[in-house]
């Protein structure tokens, strides 16, 4: 049964995401790259002031797996990085603790791109 709730939470968490990138997209004129990039920058911001530590532990997969995850993420990495090693971490703690992340998407879509034929558009 707690399985099914754990699902559940995942599920309403990315559901209200997406719903909310929705009606951006319905209601305003932002396009959806300006929306993907407020959602990195939101999870960024709620990452820093710790806000989405608690998010994330609610939701599980339905709070870290979205663009607002990868913001929390980077900025996780940045704060460790900058008790680690002062100023230089806000440079590299972000993108040290996004690599695994980049990686697997860079090889995932290396992937997907030999097994998928292109074909030219009529």
């Amino acid at each position: 049964m707690e399985l099914f709730y754990a699902v559940l939470r995942a599920f309403l968490c990315g559901g209200i995401l997406c719903l909310i990138g929705q009606i951006l997209i319905d209601k305003t004129a932002l396009t959806p790259a300006k929306i993907l990039t407020c959602y990195v920058v939101a999870g960024v911001l709620l990452g820093a002031v710790g806000l989405y530590a608690p998010i994330q532990e609610w939701c599980g997969a339905g709070a870290s797996v979205p663009l607002t995850g990868f913001g929390a993420n980077l900025a996780k990495g940045v704060r460790e990085a900058v008790a680690e090693q002062g100023l230089l971490g806000a440079f590299t703690g972000g993108m040290k603790a996004a690599a695994s992340g980049l990686t697997a998407a860079i090889f995932f879509g290396w992937i997907a791109a030999l097994l998928a034929r292109s074909q030219d558009k009529a």
